[in-house]
């Protein structure tokens, strides 16, 4: 069974009931092992996560930065892949590479700087037999579809309440 045989039903259904697309991701931190590191549950499985070594974390875990780009890198790629598939280039592999750049005297408050990523570059690498159109193509589609390039791009409002228990 291929993409379109899979996401065809799927697409019909939501086009008929548009209030079946909508739906709620959710993500627990809870205290793991003292103040530097936290236990991230996404429902489907728990991730370890530490604060930077640059700010005092023992950089064994993967770092709030860290888990905010594989995310970019793991939704670029699946959204490429899938796009590449429903556009019939089999044989085409892609990777994702995401970097980003921040100013970790932000985080610490020992400089008047901007807290978070000042700057992010995402890097697709094909192989296979691309057709110059096609892969314009291919970047549109992958862009406008990829969740959390869109997110970042175009930030949704955030509420944050906070509960004494």
């Amino acid at each position: 069974m291929n993409l379109r045989e899979i996401q065809g039903p799927i697409k019909e259904r939501y086009r008929e009931e548009p209030g079946a697309a909508e739906i709620t991701l959710r993500a627990t931190g809870a205290t793991a092992d003292g103040a530097m590191s936290c236990s991230v549950d996404i429902g489907r499985a728990i991730y370890a996560a530490g604060a930077h070594a640059g700010v005092g974390g023992s950089g064994a875990s993967a770092c709030s930065g860290d888990l905010l780009l594989g995310a970019l890198a793991a939704c670029a790629q699946i959204t490429c892949q899938m796009v590449a598939a429903n556009m019939g280039l089999d044989d085409v592999t892609i990777s994702v590479t995401v970097e980003g750049d921040l100013d970790l005297r932000g985080t610490l408050g020992t400089a008047d700087v901007p807290v978070g990523f000042k700057d992010i570059r995402v890097r697709f690498t094909l192989a296979g037999d691309v057709p110059e159109d096609r892969l314009e193509k291919l970047k549109e589609r992958t862009e406008k579809y990829c969740v959390v390039l869109q997110t970042l791009l175009a930030p949704p409002s955030i509420e944050a309440h906070w509960v004494v228990a």
